[in-house]
Protein backbone atom coordinates (compact mmCIF):
# COMPACT_ATOMS: atom_id res chain seq x y z
CA UNK A 1 0.00 0.00 0.00
CA UNK A 2 1.63 3.35 -0.96
CA UNK A 3 0.21 6.29 0.80
CA UNK A 4 -1.17 8.87 -0.70
CA UNK A 5 -2.05 12.98 0.05
CA UNK A 6 -4.18 14.77 -2.86
CA UNK A 7 -3.88 18.48 -2.40
CA UNK A 8 -6.63 20.22 -4.41
CA UNK A 9 -9.17 17.46 -2.93
CA UNK A 10 -12.00 19.14 -3.66
CA UNK A 11 -11.38 20.29 -7.41
CA UNK A 12 -12.17 18.92 -10.67
CA UNK A 13 -8.82 16.66 -11.21
CA UNK A 14 -8.50 16.04 -7.13
CA UNK A 15 -11.73 14.62 -6.74
CA UNK A 16 -11.43 12.21 -9.65
CA UNK A 17 -7.83 11.36 -8.52
CA UNK A 18 -9.68 10.26 -5.23
CA UNK A 19 -11.95 8.30 -6.66
CA UNK A 20 -10.12 6.57 -8.62
CA UNK A 21 -7.56 5.66 -6.19
CA UNK A 22 -10.08 4.36 -3.89
CA UNK A 23 -11.46 1.63 -6.63
CA UNK A 24 -8.05 1.07 -7.89
CA UNK A 25 -6.64 -0.23 -4.48
CA UNK A 26 -3.26 -0.40 -3.55
CA UNK A 27 -3.55 3.15 -2.28
CA UNK A 28 -4.10 4.13 1.64
CA UNK A 29 -5.84 7.37 1.31
CA UNK A 30 -3.93 9.83 4.39
CA UNK A 31 -4.53 13.02 3.29
CA UNK A 32 -7.57 14.63 0.98
CA UNK A 33 -6.03 18.68 1.57
CA UNK A 34 -7.65 21.58 0.18
CA UNK A 35 -7.75 25.66 0.54
CA UNK A 36 -7.06 26.57 4.46
CA UNK A 37 -6.62 23.07 5.64
CA UNK A 38 -3.55 21.45 7.04
CA UNK A 39 -0.85 20.54 5.34
CA UNK A 40 2.05 19.09 7.65
CA UNK A 41 -0.10 16.37 9.28
CA UNK A 42 -1.19 14.64 6.20
CA UNK A 43 2.76 15.12 4.89
CA UNK A 44 3.94 13.67 7.52
CA UNK A 45 2.33 10.09 6.64
CA UNK A 46 2.60 10.38 3.09
CA UNK A 47 4.48 8.22 0.66
CA UNK A 48 4.09 10.72 -2.14
CA UNK A 49 1.53 13.92 -2.47
CA UNK A 50 -0.31 14.79 -5.68
CA UNK A 51 -0.92 18.68 -6.57
CA UNK A 52 -3.54 19.26 -7.95
CA UNK A 53 -4.21 22.92 -6.17
CA UNK A 54 -3.20 26.52 -8.42
CA UNK A 55 -0.11 27.54 -9.82
CA UNK A 56 0.74 29.96 -6.67
CA UNK A 57 0.70 26.77 -4.02
CA UNK A 58 2.69 24.62 -5.94
CA UNK A 59 6.13 26.22 -5.00
CA UNK A 60 5.03 26.06 -1.42
CA UNK A 61 3.70 22.61 -1.34
CA UNK A 62 7.65 21.83 -3.32
CA UNK A 63 8.84 23.12 -0.56
CA UNK A 64 7.34 21.77 2.35
CA UNK A 65 7.68 18.12 0.67
CA UNK A 66 11.04 18.57 0.12
CA UNK A 67 11.48 19.65 4.13
CA UNK A 68 9.31 16.43 4.50
CA UNK A 69 11.35 14.25 2.38
CA UNK A 70 8.11 13.51 0.20
CA UNK A 71 7.53 12.14 -3.34
CA UNK A 72 5.67 14.77 -5.08
CA UNK A 73 3.37 14.80 -8.51
CA UNK A 74 2.40 18.41 -9.99
CA UNK A 75 -0.45 18.48 -12.49
CA UNK A 76 -0.72 22.51 -11.92
CA UNK A 77 -0.03 24.59 -14.81
CA UNK A 78 0.09 28.22 -15.01
CA UNK A 79 3.40 28.38 -12.90
CA UNK A 80 5.52 31.84 -12.66
CA UNK A 81 8.85 31.97 -13.59
CA UNK A 82 9.65 32.61 -9.72
CA UNK A 83 7.04 29.58 -9.21
CA UNK A 84 8.68 27.17 -11.13
CA UNK A 85 12.28 27.93 -9.85
CA UNK A 86 11.17 27.23 -6.43
CA UNK A 87 10.01 24.01 -7.57
CA UNK A 88 13.31 23.03 -9.34
CA UNK A 89 15.28 23.99 -6.09
CA UNK A 90 12.81 21.43 -3.97
CA UNK A 91 13.77 18.90 -6.95
CA UNK A 92 17.62 18.73 -5.49
CA UNK A 93 16.05 17.34 -2.44
CA UNK A 94 12.93 14.87 -3.76
CA UNK A 95 12.02 13.55 -6.77
CA UNK A 96 9.38 15.25 -8.33
CA UNK A 97 6.56 14.24 -11.57
CA UNK A 98 6.29 17.70 -12.73
CA UNK A 99 4.10 17.57 -15.78
CA UNK A 100 1.24 19.67 -17.22
CA UNK A 101 -0.78 16.33 -18.63
CA UNK A 102 -0.98 12.79 -17.41
CA UNK A 103 -2.22 11.05 -20.27
CA UNK A 104 -0.79 8.40 -21.66
CA UNK A 105 -1.98 9.89 -25.71
CA UNK A 106 -0.77 13.49 -24.65
CA UNK A 107 2.58 12.18 -23.56
CA UNK A 108 2.67 9.88 -26.85
CA UNK A 109 1.51 13.29 -28.64
CA UNK A 110 4.55 14.94 -27.34
CA UNK A 111 6.64 12.28 -28.70
CA UNK A 112 5.36 11.90 -32.04
CA UNK A 113 5.36 15.62 -32.29
CA UNK A 114 9.09 15.68 -31.75
CA UNK A 115 9.49 13.14 -34.46
CA UNK A 116 7.35 15.39 -36.96
CA UNK A 117 9.16 18.41 -36.12
CA UNK A 118 12.07 16.99 -36.52
CA UNK A 119 11.46 15.15 -39.85
CA UNK A 120 9.59 17.89 -41.61
CA UNK A 121 11.97 20.83 -40.71
CA UNK A 122 11.46 24.40 -41.22
CA UNK A 123 9.47 24.37 -44.59
CA UNK A 124 6.14 23.21 -42.59
CA UNK A 125 4.08 26.07 -40.78
CA UNK A 126 3.16 24.79 -37.19
CA UNK A 127 -0.19 26.09 -35.37
CA UNK A 128 -1.39 24.60 -32.20
CA UNK A 129 -5.17 24.79 -31.34
CA UNK A 130 -6.01 23.90 -27.67
CA UNK A 131 -9.75 23.84 -25.96
CA UNK A 132 -11.00 23.30 -22.90
CA UNK A 133 -13.98 23.94 -20.73
CA UNK A 134 -15.38 27.02 -19.73
CA UNK A 135 -14.01 27.14 -16.15
CA UNK A 136 -10.23 26.58 -16.91
CA UNK A 137 -8.48 29.76 -15.49
CA UNK A 138 -4.99 29.50 -17.54
CA UNK A 139 -4.31 30.41 -21.76
CA UNK A 140 -2.60 28.36 -23.36
CA UNK A 141 -3.17 25.42 -21.10
CA UNK A 142 0.60 23.84 -19.92
CA UNK A 143 -0.27 20.91 -22.51
CA UNK A 144 -0.70 23.44 -25.17
CA UNK A 145 2.69 24.98 -24.18
CA UNK A 146 4.44 21.90 -24.01
CA UNK A 147 3.98 21.33 -27.45
CA UNK A 148 5.13 24.27 -28.51
CA UNK A 149 8.44 24.03 -26.26
CA UNK A 150 8.80 20.92 -28.25
CA UNK A 151 8.43 22.46 -31.58
CA UNK A 152 10.80 25.34 -30.18
CA UNK A 153 13.37 22.90 -29.19
CA UNK A 154 13.55 21.10 -32.31
CA UNK A 155 13.96 23.92 -34.68
CA UNK A 156 16.60 25.48 -32.00
CA UNK A 157 14.47 28.84 -31.00
CA UNK A 158 13.55 30.60 -28.03
CA UNK A 159 9.76 30.03 -27.97
CA UNK A 160 9.51 33.38 -26.45
CA UNK A 161 10.58 34.37 -29.66
CA UNK A 162 8.52 32.03 -32.19
CA UNK A 163 5.66 32.25 -30.37
CA UNK A 164 2.20 34.15 -31.89
CA UNK A 165 -0.69 33.48 -29.57
CA UNK A 166 -3.80 34.44 -32.19
CA UNK A 167 -4.19 36.66 -34.39
CA UNK A 168 -5.97 40.01 -34.35
CA UNK A 169 -6.25 43.07 -36.77
CA UNK A 170 -4.16 43.15 -39.83
CA UNK A 171 -0.76 41.37 -38.41
CA UNK A 172 0.19 40.90 -41.37
CA UNK A 173 1.45 37.78 -43.66
CA UNK A 174 2.73 34.45 -41.11
CA UNK A 175 6.50 35.53 -40.42
CA UNK A 176 9.31 33.08 -40.80
CA UNK A 177 9.61 30.87 -37.52
CA UNK A 178 6.09 31.61 -36.21
CA UNK A 179 4.55 29.31 -33.84
CA UNK A 180 1.14 29.53 -33.73
CA UNK A 181 -0.90 29.14 -30.41
CA UNK A 182 -4.49 29.16 -29.84
CA UNK A 183 -7.33 28.66 -27.36
CA UNK A 184 -10.70 27.59 -27.13
CA UNK A 185 -12.70 27.84 -24.12
CA UNK A 186 -16.45 26.71 -24.10
CA UNK A 187 -18.72 24.38 -22.42
CA UNK A 188 -17.86 21.24 -20.45
CA UNK A 189 -14.51 20.33 -23.26
CA UNK A 190 -12.17 18.09 -20.62
CA UNK A 191 -9.38 18.71 -23.59
CA UNK A 192 -8.69 18.96 -27.10
CA UNK A 193 -4.83 19.88 -28.80
CA UNK A 194 -4.26 19.74 -32.53
CA UNK A 195 -0.74 20.35 -34.12
CA UNK A 196 -0.76 21.31 -37.18
CA UNK A 197 2.21 21.44 -39.76
CA UNK A 198 1.12 22.73 -43.35
CA UNK A 199 3.42 22.71 -45.84
CA UNK A 200 3.33 23.49 -49.45
CA UNK A 201 1.01 21.15 -51.06
CA UNK A 202 0.29 18.90 -47.90
CA UNK A 203 -1.23 18.84 -44.18
CA UNK A 204 -0.13 17.12 -41.25
CA UNK A 205 -2.39 16.95 -38.30
CA UNK A 206 -2.11 15.14 -34.60
CA UNK A 207 -5.01 15.61 -32.66
CA UNK A 208 -5.68 14.26 -28.85
CA UNK A 209 -8.96 14.49 -27.67
CA UNK A 210 -9.67 13.85 -23.77
CA UNK A 211 -13.30 12.42 -23.45
CA UNK A 212 -12.85 11.71 -19.45
CA UNK A 213 -10.44 13.21 -16.13
CA UNK A 214 -10.08 9.81 -15.38
CA UNK A 215 -7.55 9.14 -18.29
CA UNK A 216 -5.44 12.18 -16.15
CA UNK A 217 -6.74 11.11 -12.38
CA UNK A 218 -5.20 7.38 -13.44
CA UNK A 219 -1.94 8.85 -15.46
CA UNK A 220 -1.15 10.64 -12.07
CA UNK A 221 -1.36 8.16 -10.02
CA UNK A 222 0.65 5.65 -12.25
CA UNK A 223 3.31 8.51 -11.80
CA UNK A 224 2.98 8.61 -8.31
CA UNK A 225 3.55 4.70 -8.25
CA UNK A 226 6.30 5.51 -10.56
CA UNK A 227 8.37 7.94 -8.44
CA UNK A 228 8.40 6.65 -4.87
CA UNK A 229 11.80 5.68 -4.62
CA UNK A 230 13.45 7.76 -7.31
CA UNK A 231 16.57 10.08 -6.78
CA UNK A 232 16.13 13.79 -6.32
CA UNK A 233 14.96 15.95 -9.25
CA UNK A 234 12.95 16.16 -11.91
CA UNK A 235 10.98 13.98 -14.11
CA UNK A 236 8.19 13.95 -16.82
CA UNK A 237 5.52 11.71 -17.76
CA UNK A 238 7.64 10.93 -20.61
CA UNK A 239 9.73 9.42 -18.20
CA UNK A 240 7.33 7.51 -16.54
CA UNK A 241 6.19 6.30 -19.64
CA UNK A 242 9.86 5.38 -20.89
CA UNK A 243 9.47 7.91 -23.97
CA UNK A 244 12.13 10.22 -22.60
CA UNK A 245 15.19 10.21 -25.41
CA UNK A 246 13.48 8.53 -27.92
Amino acid sequence: MIRLTVVGAKGRMGTAVLERARSAGGWEIVGAVDRGDPLEPALRRSDVIIDFSEHGFSAELAEASAEAGKALVIGTTGHLAEEGLRVRRAAAKIPIVWAPNFSTGVNLLFYLVRKAAAVLGEEFDPEIVEAHHRGKRDAPSGTARRLAEIVAEMRGVPLEKAARYGRQGEPGPREAGEIGIHAIRAGGIVGVHTVLFAGRGEILELTHRAESRDTFALGSLRAARWVVGKPPGIYSMEDVLGLAGG
